[in-house]
């Protein structure tokens, strides 16, 4: 025990108490915040492998499911298992998941990555088998297109900055030219996995706002390229871009034209990804990456 004076104006008052070291509360908060930060650091790291199953394209990787305009994958591996965009019909994107070994109820979160009917179409039909999830949209999606997410019985998050979607998933910033779309980062064991539905910002430009955010180099990027009129300038800058991000390994689909997966594939070498429909691309340790 001790003896404190307290002085206050007209008198001197002698306290004994034990000694209390009193600390802003705002201390406090920085402290558990800072704990928090590290904790989910801690968990995003515990994933020893990320699984992206191709559910809906026009490029084919595997027989047994049915191809068409359009992408949707299934992530596995973190912190729940997600549905990155729809495809553009619901009873097609439900049947190829059926094939994949996939349930709607499996689901915790769908993605959309901008508002075109290829990404989107599948929506309506996939929330009447599983309205039980969260569905992350850009905030400048149409106003009807987000009131029947939320009538619908599912939680609505409605995105602009990157957005956290669970352990070891958050979505990129929403960029909006030439038109609104965000992309998918993924902690995989290799670094940051960033997915695509079209990229109509450009693939390089995605990379980057998955690379700020992440404040590291992404380690590989999958999904549409919108570069099925590029040109060799186009296509070489593009890998160049990819490059200067750290990118080790692609996976082009959808979208990305043949000429383009050609030029990647000559130009990663061993590290290009063969993408399409029924692929499953597995991150994990060295011996275990790879196209299934």
């Amino acid at each position: 025990m001790h003896s404190v004076a307290i002085t206050k104006p007209g008198r001197t008052t002698v306290v004994s108490a034990a000694l209390v070291l009193v600390v802003p509360l705002s201390w406090l908060s920085a402290g558990r915040a800072g704990a928090q930060d590290r904790a989910a650091a801690q968990r995003e790291k515990r994933a020893d492998r990320v699984v992206v199953t191709v559910v809906f394209d026009n490029y084919r990787f595997k027989e047994g499911m049915q191809t068409a305009w359009g992408f949707a994958c299934v992530i596995e591996g973190l912190g729940e298992t997600i549905l990155f965009d729809t495809g553009g019909d619901g009873k097609l994107l439900l049947a190829n998941m059926a094939k994949a070994g996939f349930r709607p109820e499996q689901i915790g979160s769908v993605i959309l990555s901008h508002f075109h009917s290829d990404h989107t179409g599948g929506l309506a039909e996939f929330l009447k088998a599983n309205p039980k999830l969260r569905v992350f949209v850009p905030k400048a999606f149409p106003a009807d297109f987000r009131k029947n997410v939320a009538e619908s019985g599912a939680e609505l998050v409605e995105t602009e900055g990157p957005c956290r979607v669970c352990d070891g998933a958050w979505t990129t910033e929403v960029l909006t030219e030439p038109l609104v779309e965000q992309g998918l980062c993924l902690t995989a064991p290799q670094g940051p996995v960033v997915v695509t539905g079209c990229a109509h910002p450009g693939i390089v430009q995605m990379a980057e706002a998955a690379r700020r955010h992440a404040k590291k180099p992404i380690f590989a990027v999958l999904g549409g390229f919108h570069m099925t009129r590029a040109s060799d300038d186009q296509i070489e800058a593009a890998i160049r871009g990819l490059r200067e991000n750290g990118v080790r390994r692609v996976a082009p689909s959808h979208c990305s034209g043949d000429k383009t997966r050609q030029a990647m594939e000559q130009a990663f070498g061993e590290q290009y990804m063969r993408s399409g429909l029924g692929a499953r691309l597995v991150f994990g340790d060295k011996q275990d990456d790879a196209t299934r």
